[in-house]
């Protein structure tokens, strides 16, 4: 591959690398995959695959060599409830891609980065200068990540961090799935404490664009990145039953004793979901994007409502196809655990 316009995707065959990847290809660049899965099979053929652990350092300089941009992507994420391997994986394994790609030459590198490292913040929308205040640990150990990465541009390597809010669309899994699920089955949804906490998601395809526009401006920058149109947790979920047409309803479940309850079940092994959820499922949190829309020429094409729409409905479409092996936790589908037992519950709950 020649330099000029080559591209490093760690993390290439997870939900979020293969959106990227293809908006990378579409764009012209030649890319390159680092990822322990081979990509999908209708990337394969379009891509150079290099199979290896972020945190193998040797594995890490190889995928890096000769590579203009390096997209970071690469996250153990809150499904998978692995402490170790949120800092082995997210803290430590963004230390040694920083590292190669200095010691490779790369121009740019950009890290993706989550909102996790905020917490619940004080004050809303989050901006630039808000401070990361991660309250679990997969939010700290993505935050040692950024700090890692401020440290590099100080040692001279042009980084730029992307926090994305919640990530859907087409093919996003993972806590969605048990989400489309009840709505396809006509069965109630929970929010906390009357659903009025504003929350805000980001289309992936929105995501890969600013990602792409960071990849191609000079100059380390941290931009927060979600959809301009949003509103609250219950207006989100009456908007996407409503387009389901099923007799699924809201149903309010207060919010001390709900994550409690959640906080439990996940430490017992009884629920998918895990601290960061139950954190944050109930609270406000959204960005001013007026950054990235200045900078980069950010323009979100996705609301709240249409991304969470085109998730339901690629749902739809492949759900007696899902399960492959191989396939990243935001790709694959959940057991539900005692979950299933909500939707009985609320049965019984005043909407």
């Amino acid at each position: 591959m020649g330099e000029a316009k080559t591209a490093l995707v760690t993390g290439g065959s997870g939900y979020f690398g293969e959106v990227l990847t293809r908006a990378l290809l579409a764009r012209g660049y030649a890319v390159r995959v680092f990822d322990l899965n081979a990509p999908d099979a209708g990337l394969a053929t379009q891509v150079e695959f290099h199979r290896g652990d972020i945190r193998d350092a040797e594995a890490v300089a190889r995928a890096a060599s000769g590579m203009a941009v390096i997209h970071h992507n690469v996250a153990q994420v809150p499904l998978a409830k692995d402490k170790d391997k949120f800092w082995s994986v997210n803290s430590d394994g963004t230390r040694i891609i920083l590292e190669a790609a200095r010691k490779a030459g790369a121009r740019k590198v950009v890290y993706t980065s989550s909102s996790a490292v905020f917490g619940v913040p004080k004050e809303n929308p989050v901006t630039r200068a808000t401070a990361p205040t991660p309250a679990e640990e997969y939010g700290r150990a993505k935050e040692a990540g950024e700090r890692m990465c401020h440290e590099a541009t100080k040692a001279g390597l042009d980084v730029t961090i992307i926090r994305p809010r919640t990530i859907v669309g087409h093919g996003r899994l993972g806590i969605f799935q048990i989400l489309f699920d009840w709505v396809s089955r006509g069965l109630d949804v929970p929010v906390f404490d009357g659903g009025g906490n504003v929350y805000q998601f980001v289309h992936a395809d929105d995501l890969a664009a600013a990602c792409l526009a960071a990849g191609e401006r000079a100059g380390p920058a941290v931009y927060n990145i979600g959809a301009a149109e949003f509103g609250t947790m219950r207006e989100l979920l009456e908007g996407l039953i409503a387009h389901a047409g099923t007799k699924s309803r809201v149903k309010s479940l207060p919010l001390g004793l709900s994550s409690a309850a959640m906080n439990a079940a996940s430490a017992l092994g009884l629920s998918p979901l895990g601290p960061y959820h139950s954190l944050m499922y109930g609270r406000s949190l959204y960005f001013d994007i007026s950054d990235a829309v200045s900078e980069l020429g950010y323009a979100p094409r996705h609301s709240n409502a249409s991304a969470i729409e085109d998730s339901y409905d690629w749902y739809l479409a492949h759900r007696h196809d899902l399960g492959r092996e191989g396939r990243s936790h935001h790709q694959s589908p959940v057991k539900q655990g005692a979950m299933v037992l909500a939707p009985l519950i609320m049965r019984f709950m005043p909407s």
